[in-house]
This record gives C-alpha cells, sequence and structure tokens, in this order.
C-alpha cells in the first residue's frame, strides 16, 4: 500500500527532514548495515518497486541504490533521457503523474533541481533527490553517518569544506544548520557558496575564509569534491587556474585536529583536489563513505515507504 498523501514525505533536500529524523535515520542505517554484515536475510520492501531516472549518468548514486533495493527485498526500474521521455516530448508533470502510478518509490538524478520539484509536487510516491545541481542531500547523509562511525556525535564539532561553492557545499550548510555543527568554507573568489539560497537559518553555523588553512584549523572532518562538477566541463581550464591553491594536501591536513577525518563524494582527482597522500592516507575514509551511500539509502526508503520501525 502507498502511504496517503497526508503521511507521503519527499527527500529533495537535507532540510525536508528534522535533526530527530536524522538521529532515527542514523540509528537505522547502523542496524542495517550490522545486518548486512552479519549476512542477515532483512527484506522490509519485498513487492515494492524504485524507479531511478538517471539524465546526470552515475556509478555510485546507481549502484547503491540497485544493490540496496535489490537487498530490502525490492525491485528496480532504471531510466534514463535516453529511454525516457522526462521532459522532452512529455511534460515532467505527465511523466511524474505516469511513473509514479506503476511504482513506488522514485529516485532522480538530474539537473536543474526545479525539474526534480515539479516530477515531485505530480508524484503520487515519494521522490528521492539523487543529485541535482543545487543539493546532494544522499552524500551528506553518508558523510555524516561515516563521520558518526568513526568519531561520534558530529554536533558541536567543525567540518571544512575546501573548493568550489556547490551542491555539496550547498548540502553542508544545511546540515551544520539541522544538526549543530560548525561548518568552514573556503572557495576561491567567484565560486563562493551562498547561505540564503540553502536556506539557512542560523547565520553563526557558517564561517567563511579566504584562505583554505585558516578553514581547515582545528577542523573534525575536511571534506572537498572535485574541482569541476559535470555540466561545468566548458570551464575546467579555468577552474584549474582559480583553484590551484585548493588542493587538500598532507600540510592543510595538518592544521585540522589530530585525528581529523578527511573525506571525498567521489570520483577523484588525485593532484587536483586533494593529494594522493591524503586520499590515500591513514586520515581518509573515503571508502567507508562510498559503501555508506548504500546503508543511509536504504534506511531512507525503508523511512519513506514504512515510516518509523519499532
Amino acid at each position: 500500500m502507498k502511504p496517503g498523501p497526508s503521511l507521503m514525505k519527499h527527500y529533495l533536500q537535507f532540510k525536508d527532514l528534522r535533526a530527530e529524523e536524522y538521529a532515527y535515520l542514523f540509528e537505522r542505517a547502523r542496524i542495517i548495515k550490522t545486518r548486512f554484515k552479519n549476512y542477515e536475510r532483512y527484506q522490509p520492501l519485498a513487492d515494492r518497486t524504485l524507479a531511478m531516472i538517471f539524465e546526470k549518468a552515475s556509478t555510485r548514486t546507481r549502484v547503491s541504490f540497485e544493490a540496496g533495493m535489490y537487498q530490502m527485498g525490492g525491485s528496480v526500474v532504471h531510466l534514463t533521457t535516453g529511454d525516457s521521455q522526462l521532459g522532452r516530448a512529455e511534460p515532467i508533470e505527465d511523466s511524474a503523474r505516469v511513473i509514479s502510478r506503476m511504482v513506488d518509490l522514485v529516485m532522480i538524478r538530474t539537473y536543474e533541481h526545479t525539474k526534480l520539484e515539479a516530477f515531485a509536487a505530480h508524484s503520487r510516491v515519494p521522490v528521492i533527490n539523487g543529485l541535482t545541481n543545487e543539493y546532494h542531500p544522499c552524500q551528506i547523509l553518508a558523510d555524516i553517518f561515516t563521520y558518526i562511525e568513526h568519531r561520534g556525535s558530529i554536533q558541536g564539532k567543525t567540518v571544512a569544506w575546501v573548493g568550489d561553492g556547490n551542491n555539496m557545499a550547498n548540502t553542508w550548510l544545511q546540515a551544520a544548520d539541522i544538526l549543530g555543527f560548525t561548518l568552514h568554507v573556503s572557495t576561491p573568489s567567484g565560486y563562493e557558496i551562498d547561505p540564503k539560497m540553502a536556506g539557512v537559518s542560523n547565520p553563526d553555523c557558517v564561517k567563511i575564509f579566504r584562505n583554505p588553512f585558516s578553514a581547515c584549523q582545528g577542523a573534525h572532518l575536511v571534506t572537498t569534491d572535485v574541482w569541476t562538477s559535470m555540466g561545468y566541463e566548458a570551464e575546467n581550464e579555468a577552474r584549474k587556474k582559480a583553484f590551484a591553491d585548493w588542493c587538500v594536501d598532507v600540510q592543510m591536513m595538518a592544521t585540522a585536529q589530530p585525528d581529523a577525518l578527511f573525506m571525498h563524494c567521489l570520483p577523484a582527482h588525485r593532484g587536483e583536489e586533494v593529494a594522493a597522500e591524503v586520499i590515500d592516507g591513514p586520515q581518509s575514509v573515503v571508502w567507508d563513505e562510498a559503501e555508506n551511500r548504500m546503508h543511509v539509502q536504504k534506511a531512507l526508503m525503508e523511512y519513506l515507504l514504512i515510516g518509523r520501525i519499532g
């Protein structure tokens, strides 16, 4: 049975859920991951179908959602722009009306966030943001769960974002606002973040630094992303010049807390946004971070389709 309109939730931005809902999701992710590691069969989503719509190519998003849904007992329909009419011959509102009558859950990875919102507004089932130009909530969900696994609560801690003021930076802003940690941001001139766009209610949760070394000072977690996100390839050479001083290297990590973690949502370019010694070094948790996309998304899909367990 599909959730009724009054109960149905979408997950389009990190701020769509409250702090106590995140506490629940992180605990569910821990339980679900433990069962997975112990080879315990757990299939609460049997007979449920997830439609995955990709307008932007993906490795981790596709594998994590598809494997996760199968592990939870459900099935998956995979669509790309080449084999769907999303926003082309058929209005996106009509695509939403049709697809949501045939499946139980929709994940969309696309360009403009407004397209995702239009689909969700006309969907009869929950819609999940697999990435848009503006936000990437499932990735930050995984990142924070990974931090909790390694270091405990992120509340009161300092996260340093070094690099582009992109969809990841916007989502970290929302997470800091909701979960009570401080975000240090350092971006090159012309690539700044916009706290107003992210809808941040507490301006004290973010501090802006011109110097990336200053942003990393005392941080408990240092994180970055590629300098040129998908869809901005034409700017690649200009970005390489602008971001030259924003490579997270051993010297930059040394200004953070001695036990600081390093994260990257991948794919990574060693020697550009991060030094090989950092991403492949002892402070890096990028592989746990990548795997945890699957576990937090399983918890999220369970929550959107079934509600709270227990």
